[in-house]
């Protein structure tokens, strides 16, 4: 006697449409917020910039001193900018987790949404696929490295 072959099925739930709305809207709210923290980084990273720049030209009136004073401060203005590559690993770092919240807010919607009439499916943007952008877990001297 010959079985009729099963088809392999992935487990499904079901959720309620208004739930995965809420969470839909919950997860877009969470890319905005990260959106708005990379324009404070941006704007404070600027200002840092901008503020050692000033530093540095006050600094220059002194440039013709033999002073060990002002070799430390120039150390520490330097070693301050390294510092600034923070900045960078953060914004990759948000960016990374945006493009993770956006792409599980479309697929919730694409599997939770039944297409209507002539709608076409979602063209989705890959998931990324590293883990993580950013290796980095520490700013300490020696630790930066560079991108």
């Amino acid at each position: 006697m010959e079985q009729a072959p099963t088809l392999q099925t992935t487990p499904a739930v079901s959720l309620p449409v208004n739930m995965v709305a809420d969470v839909q809207d919950s997860l877009l709210m969470a890319l905005t917020d990260l959106q708005r923290l990379v324009g404070l980084l941006d704007h404070a990273t600027s200002n840092l910039l901008e503020r050692f720049g000033n530093a540095e030209s006050a600094l220059a009136h002194l440039a013709g001193r033999d002073n060990e004073d002002l070799r430390v401060i120039r150390t520490q203005l330097h070693q301050a900018v390294t510092e600034l590559q923070f900045h960078d690993m953060a914004t990759q770092l948000i960016n990374h987790t945006s493009q993770i919240l956006q792409g599980c807010a479309w697929r919730l919607a694409e599997e939770a949404m039944e297409l209507e009439g002539d709608e076409q499916p979602l063209r989705l943007d890959p998931m990324p696929e590293r883990p993580s952008p950013v290796t980095q877990s520490e700013m300490d001297s020696g630790s930066v490295e560079l991108f």
